[in-house]
C-alpha cells in the first residue's frame, strides 16, 4: 500500500469565539449535573449514578478549558501587538 501524501496545503484552522463556546459548554454541564442531583436516588437505585459524575467532571474539565483558552486568546493577541510593533518600528 502506498503512502498517502497530502497534494495541497491545510487551511487555516478557523477562528471563532473559543471563549463564549468553551465558557458555555462549561455552564451546560453544570446545569446538567445540578437538574439530575435531586435524582440521586433513582440514579442510585437504577446504576445510572455515573451520569451525574459524568456533568461534574465535564464541567470540571471546562473550567480548565475556559482557563486555557483565556490563556491562548490573550496570548494571540500579545503575538499579534508584537508583530505590529515590529513592523511599524522596522
Amino acid at each position: 500500500m502506498a503512502k498517502w501524501t497530502p497534494k495541497h496545503e491545510a487551511p487555516e484552522p478557523l477562528e471563532g469565539p473559543v471563549v463564549a463556546t468553551i465558557t458555555g459548554g462549561t455552564i451546560v454541564w453544570f446545569v446538567l449535573f445540578l437538574v439530575q442531583l435531586p435524582f440521586y436516588g433513582w440514579y442510585d437505585d437504577h446504576g445510572h449514578t455515573w451520569w451525574l459524575w459524568t456533568c461534574l467532571a465535564g464541567g470540571g474539565l471546562g473550567l480548565i478549558g475556559v482557563w486555557y483558552v483565556r490563556r491562548r486568546d490573550a496570548a494571540l493577541k500579545r503575538a499579534a501587538a508584537a508583530a505590529r510593533t515590529d513592523t511599524t518600528t522596522a
